[in-house]
């Protein structure tokens, strides 16, 4: 019911009612002003209803919007006893009866305006048949009649003009702007006369233009026959491609066939055609030849009205009395001969039509037989011009298809998987809402528990404890990982060093055993502090080698531990040493970063 009024109340708030009605308003109206807003809708579909209730009796209002829904062919709800309530309720403006008139008046507005214009016209005037006696009423109520009809066909003619698109004023638009074009043409043909006059030889030029436009029409001629032959080579190719196919299917056919067979399948084709030649055709041909002349002869008689309708309808039911009549008559004799020959005519009728619908039904099969292998011709002809490949046939088809079947049902599987995979997502989407709004209903309760007990604030703090721990563990296990990883380089440092050291060893003995020897000379005392001060300097060793051995006398081959001195050994445990420093440094700042996380974590 509101959707009926909101439906109401908008419609009258629109054109031509405007009314500015809302929902509050329009049901708090009066009987009196609801009847008033009826009588306005029912004034807009007939002008004849422009009435102000207040001066009219409400009998009379109720009669003349009875009569006109009556045009309208409006049926009100319910049976007889509700037609009575109906009446009274229109009578004293009731809402459960007017509502409902008002909303199916506003659903089809012009509709029924057509209906209301219509009625005017060809709602017929019942005159007594005692006043038709008279020749004078008579005359005019058939005259009546006639206009009635007319008005019928024009208003048909004028609707079929409406809806076909056709406008009288864009029809005339069109023959004044062709007018106008037509003098436009015409004065540029003058000017362009006037202008070529004044140039040499326009008689020749004129001649050839004239000749340039006969070879481009020739051109555009040629064009034409051109596309057209192109159009016959086509429908030639497919007519060649239906006769190799009829050729194949033939020879096919024809391969495991025996002379009986195709002289039997021949002799049917000709009692067929025979049959159609004979006897199917020039029935049909004579039954297109009486039709031909009914209509001819329709044609050419005037047109009837109603009473020469009336007049042929009861000729036709007195020749069909008569045809019973004389069937009777026939049936009354009941001679046995007559009714055996009758009983064979029955028979043969019965099996001429028999054989008549099977002709019609091959000769319909024949036809769609012949479009079907058109229509597969010019499909094979497009898939080869697409992609090149032959259609699959016999074996090759039905391993496709078994192929496509298996991927069907492997498909099918996949998609009931599928759909229950998503089934099931939406079970778990919906048990992780419901947790969701658990977890929210129990932070609540928690919250509000807190509070009571004077410790609001308590879970949180809770979770971010138990928060930070989780950080802790995972830095304390950072650490111990880069603790361990420290370890096992200071393993590795102290194996290198363990392992130069032994390879040092010869060395520094042999390099202590010239220093004693450098102690014993006296006139080199200075020297072995020099060796001694220069023995971790790079480059210090070779020096002393120098001074030693210039202060020796010549030998004819220096000794082998020269030689190995002379390749600074103790670079070598200089850059170790650089590089144990550089790993210390990295140890130290390492170090000092897993304190400073402590001691974030700690705070």
């Amino acid at each position: 019911m509101s959707d009926q009024i909101k439906f109401i109340v908008d419609n009258l708030n629109k054109e031509p009612f405007r009314k500015n009605y809302n929902l509050i308003t329009f049901d708090s109206l009066e009987p009196m002003q609801l009847l008033q807003v009826l009588n306005d809708v029912l004034a807009e579909i007939d002008p004849k209803q422009v009435v102000d209730i207040r001066e009219e009796m409400p009998e009379q209002t109720a009669k003349r919007m009875l009569s006109l829904l009556g045009i309208l062919k409006y049926k009100p709800p319910g049976n007889a006893t509700d037609m009575s309530t109906f009446r009274q309720g229109l009578v004293t403006g009731s809402k459960p009866v007017i509502y409902p008139v008002l909303h199916w008046l506003l659903q089809r507005t012009n509709e029924l305006k057509k209906r209301a214009y219509l009625a005017r016209f060809l709602i017929k005037l019942e005159v007594p048949s005692e006043f038709l006696q008279d020749e004078i009423v008579a005359d005019t109520n058939k005259q009546y009649e006639e206009l009635m009809e007319a008005f019928k066909t024009l208003h048909k003619e004028c609707e079929q003009l409406k809806t076909s698109g056709y406008s009288t004023a864009e029809i005339r638009r069109d023959i004044s702007a062709m007018e106008e074009e037509k003098d436009q043409l015409i004065k540029r043909v003058e000017r362009l006369k006037k202008r070529v006059e004044t140039v040499q030889n326009h008689q020749r030029m004129l001649k050839i233009a004239r000749q340039l436009r006969v070879e481009k029409e020739r051109e555009e001629f040629l064009a034409q026959q051109k596309q057209e032959q192109k159009n016959q080579l086509f429908h030639a190719v497919q007519r060649l491609q239906r006769v190799q196919n009829q050729l194949k299917s033939m020879r096919h056919a024809a391969a495991d066939a025996k002379p009986e067979s195709l002289m039997k399948r021949l002799e049917e084709e000709i009692k067929f055609n025979s049959y159609m030649v004979t006897e199917k055709f020039p029935k049909e041909l004579e039954n297109k030849k009486k039709e031909l002349h009914f209509l001819q002869k329709v044609v050419s008689e005037p047109a009837m009205g109603h009473s020469d309708l009336l007049e042929l309808e009861s000729k036709i039911n007195e020749i069909n009395t008569q045809i019973n009549q004389l069937i009777e008559k026939k049936m009354m004799r009941n001679e046995p001969i007559e009714g055996k020959l009758s009983l064979y005519r029955q028979q043969a009728s019965i099996l001429s039509r028999k054989k008549e619908a099977k002709a019609e039904e091959l000769q319909e099969a024949k036809e769609k037989l012949a479009g079907l292998e058109r229509e597969v011709s010019v499909k094979t002809n497009q898939t080869r011009e697409l992609d090149g490949t032959e259609v699959l046939k016999g074996d090759e088809f039905k391993r496709y298809v078994s192929k496509l079947r298996s991927k069907s049902t492997v498909f099918k599987k996949k998609h009931q998987i599928i759909a229950e995979f998503k089934a099931e997502f939406g079970l778990l989407q919906r048990t992780e809402e419901l947790l969701k709004q658990r977890h929210e209903n129990i932070q609540h309760q928690l919250q509000t528990i807190e509070e009571k007990k004077g410790i609001s604030g308590y879970s949180y703090t809770q979770e971010e404890l138990e928060r930070v721990s989780a950080l802790k563990s995972e830095v304390d296990e950072l650490k111990g990982r880069t603790l361990g990883d420290m370890s096992e380089m200071v393993k590795k440092l102290n194996s290198l060093v363990a392992e130069k050291k032994s390879a040092l060893a010869p060395v520094i003995k042999e390099l202590r055993q010239l220093r004693q020897k450098c102690q014993t000379r006296g006139g080199l005392g200075g020297l072995s502090g020099s060796c001694t001060q220069t023995g971790g300097e790079r480059g210090g060793q070779g020096w002393v080698w120098r001074r030693v051995a210039e202060s020796e006398p010549a030998s004819p081959a220096p000794p082998p531990w020269r030689e190995r001195a002379g390749k600074a050994p103790l670079a070598e445990v200089c850059r170790l040493a650089g590089d144990m420093g550089q790993h210390m440094k990295k140890f130290r700042k390492k170090q000092r970063t897993i304190q400073l996380r402590n001691d974030i974590v700690k705070v």
